[in-house]
């Protein structure tokens, strides 16, 4: 069954005015169920962990419905695998401390020039301190696909870490995923993964892909401003953590340091929730096959509701290339081979010969049309193309309620200010 793109707008209070949001890449819009969730919590249960009052024990229980949900989300053992945090920049900021605690100065570590700087930086930084080399594996102009014979090459020195992204936020390509996990696990070479990019597009397993560590923010997949990691029960049992003396050293609890954002934590579970909704109502019998997987119960319903996203968003992303490819003077960025659009998702970054990115994205704002410029964060993309210095690119992204009507719009758009 395709998707309702009717029932699916009707979920997202804030669709309901004269805006054309492709600025989704940056975050996309808050489901009813998510902000139901939230106004809930705050309304009938806003309380500290543990105690024994009514509100707490209710507080306690949303945020142990919210770990098993986001389990299942990423096909985790446990909810004990998952770790909520303010966002996946934080998150990151906080296990790269604990992680670099065991290396050694010699050690080495790999990043890529691909990545999001959330993926970046702290890894760097805690190999300053630490007296880490950091090896850079790049990625071809030409497509913005990562080089996997560079991986490969820095992976014989058998780093400490790689960490890499899911798809990429800045060109929307798809990392071979399975298969770079592989290549750093036969080297002995843990993995942290950025999934932020790719959660609001794709079905997540962590179990099927083997990946130590896998984060991602539900800001980004129609949730509340939260990041939420996994990582393998054992590497997180045995990892120290920075926490006060009171805190618990269980898991997941040791990881989560303070009082956590419950409201924010009620939020994602409501964002699961409406997956859960898009797998009920339009999963079809065609995504039987994924009971192959294993996948039952939840997971199941949510594996259906991805697989039905992004076969609507790969037609979505078929417009978003054609419309953009007709525009005279804009040059894509990444990816243009409507060949390769299953190794992309529907994120797109281009210019307008002779005019500056903002100048763009201001144009776009005035005819209703939301859209990023810039570098988005992801710093070592812009100036690896040489844009950085002239403004970046501007970026639009498409999620599953955005519309072929929108492209159109889009469209119509950019051909006037190109024509200007």
């Amino acid at each position: 069954m395709t998707l309702d793109i009717t029932a699916i707008r009707s979920q997202f209070p804030s669709l309901n005015r004269p805006a054309i949001f492709f600025d989704n890449p940056g975050g996309t819009q808050i489901a009813k169920p998510a902000l139901d969730r939230m106004t809930n919590y705050l309304l009938e249960c806003n309380a500290n962990h543990e105690g024994a009052f009514a509100t707490s024990i209710a507080s306690d229980a949303i945020l142990d419905e919210a770990h098993q949900a986001m389990a299942d989300f990423y096909n985790a053992t446990s909810p004990e695998e998952i770790i909520f945090g303010n966002n996946m920049t934080t998150l990151t900021l906080h296990l790269s401390r604990s992680l670099s605690r065991e290396w050694k100065e010699g050690d080495e570590i790999v990043v890529t020039r691909l990545d999001h700087d959330a993926n970046v930086t702290p890894w760097v930084l805690a190999a300053q301190d630490r007296g880490v080399k950091v090896i850079w594996v790049d990625f071809n102009v030409e497509d913005g696909t990562l080089k996997l014979d560079e991986l490969q090459k820095a992976l014989e020195r058998k780093p400490r870490l790689l960490a890499t992204g899911y798809a990429s936020n800045s060109l929307g390509t798809i990392n071979p995923i399975s298969k770079i996990v592989k290549m750093a696990h036969n080297a002995g070479t843990l993995v942290y993964i950025d999934a932020v990019q790719y959660a609001p597009h794709g079905s997540i397993d962590v179990q099927k892909l083997d990946c130590d560590f896998l984060v991602s923010s539900s800001y980004k997949f129609f949730g509340s401003h939260s990041g939420i990691l996994y990582g393998k029960y054992e590497l997180l049992e045995q990892l120290y953590a920075y926490k006060v003396r009171p805190a618990t050293n269980t898991l997941p609890g040791k990881f989560e340091t303070g009082t956590q954002n419950h409201e924010g934590i009620a939020g994602v579970l409501g964002a699961i929730e409406y997956f859960e909704w898009v797998g009920e109502q339009f999963g079809g019998e065609q995504a039987e096959w994924l009971t192959e997987y294993g996948y039952t119960g939840r997971r199941l319903t949510l594996a259906k509701a991805m697989y039905a996203i992004r076969a609507y968003e790969f037609e979505i992303s078929r417009a978003l290339l054609s419309a953009l490819q007709s525009i005279p003077n804009l040059m894509i960025y990444g990816l243009n081979d409507v060949r390769r659009l299953e190794e992309r998702v529907a994120t797109f970054s281009f210019r307008i010969k002779g005019l500056h990115p903002r100048t763009i994205a201001e144009k776009l704002a005035q005819a209703g049309i939301y859209a990023w410029d810039g570098n988005y964060y992801a710093i070592n993309v812009t100036e690896r193309l040489g844009l950085e210095e002239s403004g970046g690119m501007v970026r639009v992204g498409a999620t599953h309620y955005n519309t072929f009507a929108e492209v159109e719009r889009l469209k119509e758009a950019l051909m006037q200010i190109s024509a200007s």
